[in-house]
């Protein structure tokens, strides 16, 4: 079974790039320009992982985060924080992985093998 991932990140080619990357690592990818359109997207079908990037228009990553842990319907989801701050910058989010920007393939790779086994 395929891993099903959304990725809310709002830069076009940030996420047309995160979408190639977890598709050619076996995934099901879904894609979301902002914060709200993803949080419509998680609760009317639950991913396994959301790769988030924190600086979103309106609804921020944070805020995405909080909710997506606290419904019931998406509370299971993994989610994989992409930014350009530092690590420790986001540690009141409770991501089950960080994705530092700039990334490469590899290190989408490290950061989804790290949740499961993909392949």
């Amino acid at each position: 079974m395929q891993p099903r991932v959304l990725v809310i990140e709002d830069e076009e080619d940030v996420r047309d790039l995160l979408q190639r990357h977890l598709n050619g690592l076996g995934c099901q990818v879904r894609t979301a320009e902002n914060g709200e359109i993803g949080l419509l997207l998680a609760v009317s079908d639950p991913p396994d992982l959301v790769v988030l990037d924190i600086r979103l228009p309106g609804v921020d990553g944070r805020e995405v985060a909080r909710t997506l842990q606290s419904d019931p319907r998406t509370r299971d989801c993994r989610i994989v924080v992409t930014s350009v701050l530092d690590a420790e910058d986001l540690l009141d989010i409770n991501a089950d992985a960080v994705l530092p920007k700039p990334f490469r393939r590899a290190d989408v790779k490290k950061a989804v093998d790290s949740l499961w086994e993909v392949n």
